[in-house]
């Protein structure tokens, strides 16, 4: 294990990018804004991780499988953030308890729900995050930073497509017979 303690960036700084010519307080806005959206993907990353995990009855296969997707989305996404902010000279935000601090949603605890109060609570949580980015869009559209909208609309595209399909998880219309109603 290596003895050196040399800090090269202190978290929650921005040293700014030459290359990319941004303005030091705009650059920290952004920073400030993709270190929220990381860790609001980070902790639906887990909630929904643990849904996946969770699921069982009739539409187990198609929901695991699904909730493994959205799961690998929220991971992309957090990933494209991280990089992103790092780019414009930042720190990202790293540690689970930072995470959760930083992230303007909160997970749902430990505790395993029925899966129509899973999916809920997903939808409302992804409901939650596209509010946010889309507010952070605007922010970096204005300071002309379409490259930075440009990563987060992406990625908002694939939230607001997860959202709708949790919406049509959540409809009353199924295909399975509930035994009561026989």
């Amino acid at each position: 294990m290596s003895t050196q303690k040399n800090v090269r960036q202190q978290a929650d700084t921005v040293e700014g990018s030459d290359a990319l010519r941004m303005d030091q307080d705009k650059a920290e806005q952004i920073v400030d804004a993709f270190n929220t959206d990381l860790a609001a993907s980070y902790v639906a990353y887990h909630q929904v991780r643990k849904h996946h995990w969770n699921v069982e009855g009739a539409e187990f296969l198609e929901l695991h499988e699904y909730l493994g997707e959205v799961a690998e989305d929220l991971e992309l996404a957090a990933d494209a953030f991280a990089e992103r902010a790092q780019a414009l000279g930042g720190v990202p935000v790293a540690g689970p308890a930072n995470l959760e601090e930083r992230a303007p949603v909160e997970f749902e605890g430990e505790d395993v729900y029925d899966i129509r109060t899973s999916l809920a609570n997903d939808m409302e949580m992804f409901g939650d995050m596209i509010e946010t980015m889309r507010d952070h869009i605007g922010m970096m559209e204005d300071f002309g930073d379409y490259t930075s909208a440009e990563i987060l609309r992406r990625y908002l595209e694939d939230l607001e497509d997860h959202a709708h399909h949790l919406e049509h998880y959540l409809e009353d219309d199924t295909l399975v017979l509930d035994e009561a109603t026989h």
